[in-house]
């Protein structure tokens, strides 16, 4: 594996930023690992995390999705919980599905709430909260907008937030998909990112940005590749 990583290390030139287009290219073709690597974009912002008003977090649904089945849980009651079973939800309820993951079971990826039983879910902060599976309303996923909220999950709705040293870690797909898709997922993330800007943001905002898979090398992009308003 490391013989490998070094041969395709030796394929990108340091300190060169790539166009989006040849950054996608070179990275599906420097792929050997035998699975499908995941696609990642790393941010660096001109932001301070640390100031409440500087921090960058949203969502945003991916035009090509992320290449992976999302389990969707639903807390709800009566008419909501037929609603989000409806619209593709794989595990609807309330009492005894707060009780089934208080005994520790965390099969899913998402969850969704209605703002009505948030007082139930509440008492699961402690387990879902560090786990980034915590109902949120700043995320859009405590709603009785439920049936919208998961076919959007399903269809490839990520959430992102800026980490402590004001970088974002977003998901664009697969290594599997084709160039197209993922530039256009890339396109996609960057413009809501930028859409994202705090008001109290100053100097340059997007300062860094690289593309990598799982087991491959970060790769410098060149900004301005990314499209208007970047």
């Amino acid at each position: 594996m490391g013989k490998k990583l070094n041969t395709v290390k030796e394929k990108i030139e340091p300190g060169k930023e790539y166009s989006i287009e040849d950054a996608i290219k070179l990275l599906r073709e420097s792929s050997f690992t035998k699975f499908d690597e995941t696609v990642d974009l790393a941010l660096n912002l001109g932001v301070d995390p640390r100031k409440s008003e500087q921090m960058v977090r949203g969502t945003v649904v991916l035009p090509h999705g992320i290449g992976k089945k999302v389990r969707v849980l639903v807390f709800a009651k009566g008419e909501k919980e037929r609603e989000a079973l409806d619209a593709g939800a794989d595990f609807v309820g309330a009492e005894d599905l707060v009780d089934k993951i208080s005994k520790g079971w965390l099969d899913f990826d998402k969850s969704v709430a209605t703002p009505d039983v948030m007082g139930l879910v509440g008492k699961l902060g402690k387990i879902l909260g560090p786990r980034g599976l915590m109902p949120n309303p700043k995320i859009g996923t405590v709603t009785f907008d439920i049936a919208r909220t998961v076919k959007e999950i399903k269809a490839g709705k990520i959430e992102y937030k800026a980490e402590k040293a004001g970088i974002v870690h977003v998901p664009i797909g697969k290594i599997s998909f084709d160039n197209e898709k993922l530039l256009e997922n890339a396109r996609t993330v960057v413009n809501s990112i930028i859409k994202a800007k705090p008001a109290t943001s100053k100097g340059k905002y997007l300062k860094k940005i690289s593309i990598s898979s799982t087991m491959g090398p970060g790769i410098a992009v060149d900004i301005a590749t990314l499209g208007k308003g970047v």
